[in-house]
């Protein structure tokens, strides 16, 4: 799907990092349901920043608070459910909303009311970040919300896009992390999970970093690889990608296209790392 023609293009150097000023209403727009970061690199924050990145206007419900920064999560001031639940119907009611993510949830009543919601708009896309525990440890979902999220959520996602450590809590097994395990593992999580699958690699310990793409047979529809950046703190990049292949599918383009540009998008973008205190962070 073209850009519209009335956005002003300020730097052109990638299709990707796209830093516009756009004079018109027709863009395509996204949700986004998840925590604010208070640090700005992950979460909310992230998913906006993604979205603008592709041209695409983002909503957003808050699911919750978090005082938190690169290093760690010190605190989480959950949204009350009726709350969450509010947020979103406003924006559906309003927005012709062509795609939906979800991050940070944190507990079963919170879900459910997404699920209330959502369950009666499957016709827009769903993807499912299924957040669960920080980089830093910080349990970012309670753990008696877990059978409300496999039971009640991911039954409804489109696309669930896990990393290495979520995917362990799914499978209940450490997935492999050559591209051939991956795959294997990736497939499994797929099957029981009736839906497919994202299974992020960044969390891997090799210098080659794996994103493969299954759909609910088990089917690998996309495999992307790419050398890990050593100098970049990579705290949002789950959230990056899950935003961008949300941003790709809410232009209209095809599952494996989305994943394939989406991956790109983080990639260039861990690339064109900025310094934001201490140490480089992703250049949305």
């Amino acid at each position: 799907m073209p850009f519209p023609l009335n956005v002003i293009f300020l730097l052109p150097a990638s299709r990707f990092l796209l830093k516009v000023i756009v004079m018109s209403q027709s863009l395509p727009i996204a949700l986004s349901i998840a925590g604010s970061d208070s640090g700005g690199g992950a979460g909310i924050q992230a998913d906006l920043l993604t979205f603008a990145a592709h041209g695409v206007y983002g909503t957003t419900a808050v699911t919750c608070l978090t005082a938190q920064n690169p290093e760690g999560v010190t605190a989480v001031h959950a949204s009350p459910a009726e709350i969450v639940r509010e947020q979103i119907l406003q924006v559906l009611r309003y927005y012709p909303v062509k795609a939906i993510k979800t991050g940070m949830l944190f507990d079963a009543a919170i879900i459910r009311a997404v699920v209330a919601v959502l369950k009666d708009n499957a016709h827009i896309p769903l993807i499912v970040d299924p957040v669960m525990v920080a980089s830093s440890g910080a349990r970012l979902l309670q753990e008696d919300a877990m059978s409300v999220l496999m039971n009640e959520l991911i039954p409804i996602a489109h696309v669930v896009t896990p990393n290495l450590d979520e995917a362990e809590i799914l499978l209940g097994k450490r997935p492999r992390e050559t591209e051939v395990g991956m795959m294997v593992d990736a497939a499994e999580l797929a099957k029981k999970l009736g839906t497919t699958v994202l299974l992020k690699g960044g969390h891997s310990q090799g210098a080659t970093l794996r994103d493969i793409l299954v759909d609910n047979n088990g089917r690998a529809l996309s495999v992307c690889t790419a050398n890990r950046i050593s100098d970049v703190d990579t705290h949002g990049s789950g959230c990056t990608l899950s935003a961008a292949l949300t941003a790709r599918l809410a232009r209209g383009e095809d599952l494996t296209e989305a994943f394939q540009n989406a991956h790109a998008y983080l990639q260039e973008s861990l690339a064109a790392s900025i310094q934001v205190g201490p140490r480089k962070q992703i250049g949305h």
